[in-house]
């Protein structure tokens, strides 16, 4: 959803992605700003991503110590801005940031949301995703899309776009 109503941001799901010689992680969903609007990620004759997108997601079950250890390691080393392991069989999810080349977990604030540093307006209700009220999700992604910050980053993208 957050794609639809973001023009200038591009989605990705289970498509490979080469981060660098050594590493191509087929993440379960990415989500990057299109080059035209200054992001970096090209995307390959063969339709893989090039370089790192802003933020990688991960459906994690018996995967999740390596997502939360050298998958994460990688994917800082070569700049993904934020990274989130939803690990499916502690039901937990975490949500990492990029700050100085480390990764440090996103805090919910006093309401329980989990908002993107880096996509204003991509807003998590973590309590009603873990216990699965999904309409609750939805609800809450809504809000953020409707938040001023959505909106002035839509306008930024929206300038680049234009001016192409």
């Amino acid at each position: 959803m957050y794609k639809v109503v973001t023009p200038g941001s591009r989605f990705a799901d289970n498509t490979t992605v080469r981060l660098d010689l050594d590493n191509e992680p087929q993440p379960d969903a990415a989500l990057f700003i299109d080059a035209s609007c200054g992001g970096h990620v090209r995307i390959s004759e063969d339709d893989d991503l090039e370089r790192a997108p802003e933020l990688i997601a991960k459906i994690a079950a018996s995967s999740a110590s390596y997502d939360l250890g050298d998958k994460k390691h990688v994917y800082s080393r070569n700049e993904v801005k934020e990274h989130i392991v939803w690990q499916m069989f502690e039901n937990k999810l975490d949500w990492f940031v990029l700050k100085d080349d480390n990764y440090a977990a996103l805090e919910p604030d006093e309401d329980g949301i989990l908002r993107s540093l880096f996509f204003p307006g991509l807003w998590l209700d973590l309590n009603a995703l873990l216990s699965g009220e999904m309409q609750s999700v939805l609800a809450t992604l809504q809000n953020g899309l409707s938040s001023v910050e959505h909106s002035k980053f839509v306008d930024a993208l929206s300038s680049q776009l234009n001016s192409n």
